[in-house]
């Protein structure tokens, strides 16, 4: 079992908290090291993936927010710009040189941010399902969902915008211009909480759900930074938000976005709920990060 040293890192507004698997020292121009991004999923949401990279150091780390990454204000906005810089500080304390990135979820949206303002950090970015509602035909639509998600969540609490959000991710396909407008699903019916505990803090639904969704890429920079910049969405992701606007953000930057195994969560093996297919998921980025392109 490779050690983990846990590191932190001050940053404007919050305290980074990140963990180094491997020598740093180790990192080569070929082999960089491999820094995993999420958001809102933190550090252990990527436990199974990193074990599959012991060849390489490997950083994971918790975002502001989350975890063990804490503000100073938790009320203050939260935006991909922020997470942009705090991954910039990150990868410049490593002092590895540039490295290779898996970003999932509202981490690839974080991490786009990163490589369109500090390319040269990052040799490869394999961005995984970036959920950008600017990205896709239906974007009003699209961003009005996800609006009518935030509400729920602000005015029934987590029980109630979780079952909402459940229904936005699930859904196959361009959102129908009324989606915003139908009832929202019943929490108890997804076995979440039918109260409401009052709180409003939750990294997901009170954080970064809007400005992650909302966060308008400039596909110009993007298409002429010295990273190379992959999509991806996984296999069984059909038509979902996230699949689509990753295709749709290829598109935009002259690429084709890359079939990964699984879903929304391939990469996951027990760490929370239903496994996707870290091995298939591993093997995938892997040859992509030798440099091959897979289609």
């Amino acid at each position: 079992m490779t050690d983990i040293e846990t590191r932190t890192l001050e940053a404007p507004g919050a305290t980074i908290t990140y963990d180094v698997r491997g020598n740093l020292a180790d990192a080569t121009p070929e082999t960089p090291v491999l820094l995993i991004v999420g958001s809102p999923m933190g550090a252990d949401g990527f436990v199974t993936l990193a074990s599959h990279f012991t060849d390489r150091p490997v950083v994971t780390y918790d975002p502001r927010g989350v975890s063990r990454s804490t503000r100073t204000d938790p009320s203050a906005p939260v935006t991909p710009d922020h997470h942009a810089d705090d991954l910039h500080l990150v990868i410049a304390a490593l002092g590895a040189g540039p490295v290779d990135v898996l970003a999932s979820s509202g981490g690839a949206v974080n991490a786009l941010a990163l490589v369109t303002q500090h390319p040269e950090q990052v040799r490869t970015l394999v961005a995984h399902e970036p959920p950008s509602g600017p990205a896709l035909a239906d974007r009003d639509a699209a961003l009005a969902a996800v609006q009518a998600v935030s509400r729920s969540y602000q005015d029934k609490g987590f029980g109630a915008g979780m079952a909402h959000f459940i229904a936005l991710t699930s859904w196959e396909g361009p959102f129908p211009d009324d989606f915003a407008d139908q009832p929202a699903p019943d929490p108890g019916a997804f076995g979440l909480p039918t109260g409401d505990d009052g709180s409003r803090d939750d990294a997901l639904l009170g954080q970064n759900l809007i400005s992650c969704t909302h966060y308008e890429h400039d596909y110009d920079a993007l298409a002429r930074v010295s990273t190379r910049v992959v999509l991806a969405a996984g296999e069984e992701s059909g038509e979902q938000m996230a699949a689509r606007a990753a295709r749709e953000v290829a598109k935009n930057i002259g690429t084709e976005a890359v079939a990964f195994p699984s879903g929304h969560g391939g990469f996951m093996g027990d760490e929370y709920g239903m496994p996707g297919d870290p091995d298939g998921f591993a093997s995938t980025l892997r040859t992509i990060l030798e440099g091959t392109d897979v289609r």
